[in-house]
């Protein structure tokens, strides 16, 4: 049994008290239909926050309907009883879960009662998300919820206003601080992030309104880094389930605000998320192109050069890999100081995944624009030594490959160059 202390002395808890996970006392206990009873926020955690889809006690798989706990009043009854006669503290007796009709009502009046309205509800919904994974749940269940959020995005993010700060509303929008009054397209964007809706969640959004993208690019137009942070997050998840037809349409426009993010250094979060949409768009129609004129090469080499994590080096590398598939994005990365560089510096340094995507990029440089100056440049900044240390290490074999075609392609300039250093010539192809 476990020991409570109390005023008088430590008290030994009856186990039938004891949640079977977290073996404290059940402040809110549940029982699954297994029979079981666990503390709601334990047995939710394990469920929904951990991912599993069994009883923890009897191993029994639960099917989606039974993943809803029953509360047992009894037990908190006999709970209480217990804390008052051996002078233990009670717990506060809980509050009644959430249910959809709440949610409704708020979706209706934020829907029917004008913008003052909208904005409470909106607050209110805010807060019932940030409360549990529950309710959490319960929101992204609720009929129209989703929908009632997008278009709150849309409404206040497509504004037609000709002046960004018309008025004093859209001045106080733009002081982005802890303190500042979130605007309604804001408060929507987090609640929709942080609901994580599922693919098929995703799919009805965009099909159900057919301009959401260029919603979205108004949204990363906004001075706010947090409206920015949840733009970028929304449409990383949304890029992760659109089929390649719809990658392929994407506007200049959209690319431009991805890359934007990238170069303003939104955060952390953010920038990562940017990474893995151009990641996504690239191999598809022109977007390559489209990146490669937002300026997309010159971002991703000075990000690279401040020695960001090694989620984002590996990303980075990966999208001027992707970059480097057409001659425009060849020829920035070339007339970049430190394209070539930063490139062959970062292979061998994070991932097998980063050394193939280095060597690729270098190989498709010295494959489609071998000139005179960009073939001295690479034995100059390192390129070439790299290359060989490729061939030495474990570096994966297609890496290995394209390493010894190009060292075999150019051997004519690089092998015999005093430019390479004498102890390496010795590892040289033949």
């Amino acid at each position: 049994m476990m020991q409570v202390s109390s005023s008088a002395a430590a008290v030994e808890v009856p186990h039938y008290f004891l949640c079977p996970i977290s073996l404290e006392v059940m402040r809110d206990p549940v029982t699954l239909s297994t029979g079981i009873t666990y503390d709601r926020a334990s047995i939710e955690r394990w469920l929904f926050s951990d991912g599993h889809d069994t009883c923890p006690v009897t191993r029994r798989t639960l099917a989606p309907d039974e993943r809803e706990a029953t509360p047992n009043h009894t037990l908190r009854r006999l709970t209480q009883a217990w804390c008052a006669a051996h002078q233990v503290e009670r717990f506060p007796t809980p509050r009644p879960p959430l249910d959809s009709c709440r949610i409704s009502a708020l979706v209706d009046e934020g829907r029917h009662g004008g913008n003052g309205k909208e904005a409470a509800a909106l607050r209110e919904i805010k807060a019932i998300v940030a409360e549990s994974d529950r309710n959490r749940r319960c929101v992204k269940a609720t009929p129209g919820a989703v929908d009632f959020l997008v278009s709150v995005v849309s409404k206040h993010s497509t504004s037609s206003k000709s002046s960004q700060f018309a008025d004093q509303d859209d001045f106080l929008e733009v002081l982005d601080s802890p303190t500042s009054t979130s605007s309604p397209a804001e408060d929507a964007l987090s609640v929709l992030y942080s609901l994580k809706p599922s693919e098929r969640s995703l799919d009805q959004i965009l099909e159900r309104n057919d301009d959401f993208l260029d919603t979205l690019v108004s949204v990363l137009r906004r001075p706010s880094y947090r409206s920015r942070t949840y733009g970028i997050l929304l449409l990383k998840a949304m890029t992760a389930v659109m089929a390649s037809s719809r990658l392929t349409t994407v506007s200049a426009d959209l690319v431009q605000e991805v890359v934007r993010v990238v170069s303003d250094r939104v955060s952390s979060k953010a920038v990562r998320a940017a990474l893995h949409v151009l990641c996504r768009l690239c191999p598809w129609g022109r977007n390559r192109v489209k990146a490669v004129e937002a300026g997309a090469v010159a971002a991703l080499v000075e990000l690279l050069l401040d020695e960001g994590g090694r989620r984002v080096t590996e990303l980075a590398v990966v999208a001027i890999d992707h970059l480097c598939g057409c001659a425009e994005g060849r020829s920035d990365l070339v007339a970049h100081p430190a394209g070539l560089a930063v490139v062959s510096k970062k292979a061998m340094r994070v991932s097998l995944a980063t050394t193939e995507s280095a060597v690729r990029a270098l190989h498709a440089v010295a494959r489609h624009s071998p000139t005179p100056a960009v073939m001295q440049e690479m034995l100059s900044v390192g390129v070439v030594a790299k290359l060989l240390l490729v061939l030495q290490v474990d570096a994966g074999e297609r890496a290995r490959v394209r390493a010894k075609e190009m060292l075999k392609a150019h051997a004519r300039v690089w092998k015999d160059s005093p430019c390479l250093q004498a102890h390496l010539k010795a590892f040289y192809p033949c």
